[in-house]
């Protein structure tokens, strides 16, 4: 009698775990950018706070490093419902042209202009586009501004760019606004840029300090050139089919924690830029300032181009600049 008990009792908890498991809900966020990263780092916060809200609930799992394939890649398999949510940043052009505006040089002027922006038109402009397109955001987090590192010669003054070979992200205005410029720009995936770096397939690239200093650029780059020479925004995104498909209590945490998010990604990526720059001269590479007037000179072109090719894009600029402040 008592070992049928025992059996009993050891059942009975060996389906209370498997109905517990089974209320589980298990979703997988995915990103480019490397272990570290201020991607990462958002990611693990993120997914952190939405267990906690849970009470355990709901469980994200984080994949750094393109272990879920590039950009390309992870916005196809979203819209399908293989991946839960990703972090996008200049690829939304693509999904909408209105986020090109964000690749126009120098038109964010600091991380209080872009939250201002995003207050202003978060919402009722962006938000609405992507809606449109099957993306559906749920946060407005950091990607930051970019600088150029290469091993050419330092970057003072756009004609410094000519013929450089220059690894840019996926969106059409980043590889214009670097022909403008003189410089030689190809879309790559970011998974595949050290290895172009390494092998001279690449000259140079621009991203935001934490990404040269995670993707460990130092090692195969001589020269950091502090352009700053865009800011963009990331997104943390879903599809609305895979968020329609959770339960009310989960679209609910998981909304809530996106938007909770975003002062701590900009904090993130702000304190990156504090720290990294003295990290990456001590790693050996020559750092210098850019003549940020010449490059805004050298910019008039593409703010036309985009005006005139993008229904709405010199009122969408004016808009920006106007909260400059």
């Amino acid at each position: 009698m008592r070992s049928m008990m025992l059996c009993a009792t050891a059942f009975a908890m060996s389906l209370t775990v498997t109905t517990a498991a089974q209320a589980q809900t298990v979703l997988r966020l995915g990103h480019v950018a490397e272990v570290g990263s201020h991607f990462d780092l958002a990611s693990n916060e993120f997914a952190k706070r939405v267990a906690e809200k849970s009470g355990g609930k709901i469980k994200i799992e984080v994949y750094p490093g393109s272990q879920l394939g590039s950009d390309k890649d992870m916005l196809q398999k979203m819209k399908l419902g293989q991946v839960d949510f990703f972090i996008p940043s200049s690829i939304l052009s693509s999904v909408a042209p209105e986020f090109g505006v964000f690749d126009m040089p120098y038109i964010i002027k600091d991380r209080a202009h872009i939250t201002k922006v995003m207050q202003e038109m978060g919402d009722s402009l962006f938000r609405e586009k992507a809606q449109a397109k099957g993306v559906q955001i749920l946060g407005f987090w950091e990607n930051g501004f970019r600088h150029i590192t290469n091993n050419v010669r330092p970057i003072v003054t756009p004609e410094d760019l000519k013929g450089v070979k220059l690894r840019t992200p996926q969106g059409e205005w980043r590889g214009k606004m670097f022909r403008a410029y003189g410089a030689n720009p190809s879309p790559l995936a970011f998974s595949e840029v050290f290895t172009a770096l390494k092998t001279g397939v690449m000259d140079g690239q621009e991203n935001p300090l934490i990404n040269a200093w995670s993707a460990k650029f130092y090692e195969v780059q001589k020269y950091l050139s502090l352009t700053g020479h865009v800011y963009i925004p990331a997104y943390l995104v879903t599809s609305p089919k895979t968020f329609a498909s959770w339960p009310a209590d989960v679209q609910k945490v998981i909304s809530e924690t996106a938007v909770e998010l975003e002062p701590f990604a900009l904090e993130a990526g702000k304190k990156f830029d504090d720290d990294l720059l003295s990290k990456l001269e001590e790693k050996g590479m020559a750092v210098n300032e850019a003549d940020k007037d010449a490059f805004v000179k050298g910019s008039a072109a593409i703010y036309e181009e985009f005006g005139k090719q993008v229904e709405g894009g010199k009122e969408l600029i004016d808009r920006i600049l106007a909260l400059r402040g």
